[in-house]
Formats: structure tokens, sequence, C-alpha cells
């Protein structure tokens, strides 16, 4: 079972440690970690997924909660959720290739980074499944390198403000 986990935490030093400390001390999977600024800027928001059992998914968010810096910590679900993620995937491409490579990139909605005669930097940008399948699609042109950002969510504020007025 995977849980995604959004924290707002204070905009501390140290504050991002704390957290992936507490996730690994307790031996929990972090399946990804992004954090990052809010439109506060004393404030960072945390986008984890971590794999488990349901019984260590609850335990996770109830020690989270006992942070210090963490103001407030909110299980999401993917339903429930604007997620997103970046990758940067460079290919190795022959000059003959290249076409069939941008097209590939063009169908998911990819940019074109950077480009030299041998390789081709791709920069995606969608949900976690959208980035699978873009790299699916690049396995046989020989990835040689890829970065990926993890998950990052929000809140639907449509589904919240709904919910609010009934």
């Amino acid at each position: 079972m995977k849980k995604m986990i959004s924290l707002l935490v204070r905009n501390r030093p140290g504050v991002l440690s704390h957290v992936a400390g507490l996730v690994t001390r307790r031996g929990y999977n972090v399946e990804s970690i992004a954090a990052g600024p809010t439109e506060n800027p004393a404030r960072t928001r945390i986008t984890l997924v971590v794999s488990g059992d349901e019984r260590e998914m609850e335990q996770v968010t109830r020690q989270l909660r006992k942070l210090i810096d963490c103001i407030e910590v909110r299980d999401l679900k993917y339903s429930e959720a604007v997620t997103g993620e970046v990758a940067l995937v460079t290919v190795a491409v022959e000059p003959e290739k290249r076409l069939e490579i941008m097209s590939l990139a063009n169908t998911f909605g990819a940019r074109i980074a950077d480009l030299d005669e041998n390789s081709l930097t791709l920069q995606v940008v969608g949900s976690s499944h959208m980035v699978d399948m873009v790299i699916t699609g690049l396995a046989p042109y020989h990835i040689k390198a890829m970065a990926r950002t993890g998950l990052v969510a929000l809140p639907i504020d449509s589904r919240e403000n709904r919910e609010s007025l009934l």
C-alpha cells in the first residue's frame, strides 16, 4: 500500500532532515520525498510518498504530527489531489532516430531541453504515470541519464469548496 502525505512545515534549516530521519529510523519505505517553498516564505510544503501495510501508514502520520516544526500533516488520496512530477531524461540518439524521439516527446507534451549530435535531453512534466510512460517509450533508445523530482501534490480546492457548500 502506498500513502501520499502532504506536510506544511516551518521553513527552517534541518526540518526536511528531521522528517526524513523520522520516517527512515522507523523503517518505513520512502517512495519519494519532495520539498519546496510555498506562497508564504516562512513555510515549506513537503510531499512524502511512503509504502507499507495499513497499520504502518497510520503510524507514519501520527509520528509526523508530533514533530515540532510540522504545522499541518494531511493524508492525500490521489483522487483528491492535483499531482505532478518533473523528469529530465537524456537519450543517446543517432541522427536518423531523432525525429522518432521528437515525435514521442511531442505526443506526451515533453520539451526538448538540450540537443547535440549524439544526445537529446527531454523535460517531462506531468503525473507520475505519464512520466513512467515516457520513460518506457524512451527505453529502446538507450537512456544515458535521468533525474526525477518525486511527486508533489496539493488538495483539489474545487472538491473542498464543493463539500463545504453542502
